[in-house]
């Protein structure tokens, strides 16, 4: 693999001094965590900054932890760490997603930060965090802030994060409530392949339904009509049928390299209908473990 391009390296050792570094640069720097997106694109004349700026000399991100009842996902860790982490036990879907991320080599370099960073439409780790409803916690120049989930993705690789701010982790909130979910990801082989359609999917107790859907527009997305169709009718044929209607709304597929527009609009609702039917099943105790696919 060459990279024509050429830019300064730093590896600063604390928060502060990366800021300084970044603020030094403009917008002419990029941060860099597991760099498997990053990397790819100076590679492929995608990006060409000045600099990268390496985070991986700054103590304590590396760190998932429980905060209070929150999950803590630090900007360093990987794929492979959630998958294997006993810590987030409580939030499966998150393991769940996590086995299906490029091949194990890739996921032992790969962060999640990074991923919800790079905000390609095909972001694996967009779906169930929406559904979660995490946020972001960035430091930059004017100090440190908290970005709800829901308002991070702009557009297409755009997020909310401001010039010279860096993401330094994830939290996550318990649900409030006895409840089960399903990641359910469409793509073209086993293996390493990027998503062509994605859901995710929480049922409650209650009878709430979260979902949001991946793959199949700009952007990661919760599809809130579809929630309303479905909030306490989950296991009623009529209100699915109703709700895999209404994916014609919440999703704007396109044609690509890795699928018709067409497909993706008809296994979007297989997906759909597959992953409420897991969900429901996980929640009576009978489904399928996590991390078995549905497809």
């Amino acid at each position: 693999m060459t990279i024509a391009h050429t830019f300064a390296y730093h590896k600063p050792e604390s928060l502060d001094e990366a800021l300084a570094v970044l603020g030094g640069y403009g917008s002419g720097a990029r941060v860099l965590a597991g760099g498997t997106d990053l990397v790819a694109w100076l590679r492929d004349g995608v990006v060409a900054p000045e600099a990268l700026v390496d985070l991986k000399g700054i103590p304590g991100l590396d760190r998932l932890e429980l905060r209070g009842e929150s999950l803590w996902i630090g900007a360093l860790v990987t794929f492979n760490q959630v998958l294997e982490s006993r810590t987030a036990a409580s939030w499966p879907l998150l393991a769940e997603m996590a086995a299906v991320v490029a091949s194990h080599g890739v996921r032992n370099r790969a962060t999640l930060a990074g991923n919800l960073c790079a905000a390609v439409a095909s972001c694996d780790s967009g779906p169930p965090l929406l559904v979660h409803d995490a946020t972001v916690h960035v430091v930059g120049p004017s100090g440190a802030r908290v970005v709800p989930i829901a308002g991070w993705f702009k557009a297409n690789r755009k997020t909310a994060l401001a010039p010279g701010e860096i993401v330094v982790g994830i939290e996550i909130p318990p649900v409030q409530d006895s409840h089960a979910g399903c990641f359910a990801k469409l793509r073209r082989y086993r293996g390493e392949d990027l998503a062509q359609a994605s859901v995710a999917i929480l049922v409650t107790r209650a009878g709430s339904v979260r979902v949001a859907l991946g793959a199949v527009g700009p952007t990661p997305v919760r599809a809130t009509r579809i929630e309303a169709a479905l909030s306490g009718r989950a296991t009623d044929p009529e209100a699915v049928t109703a709700a895999v209607a209404l994916l014609a709304a919440e999703s704007s597929p396109i044609a690509d390299v890795r699928a018709t527009r067409e497909y993706r609009e008809h296994m979007l609702g297989v997906l759909l209908e597959r992953g409420l039917e897991a969900a429901r099943s996980r929640l009576a105790g009978s489904g399928p473990p996590y991390g078995t696919e549905i497809l």
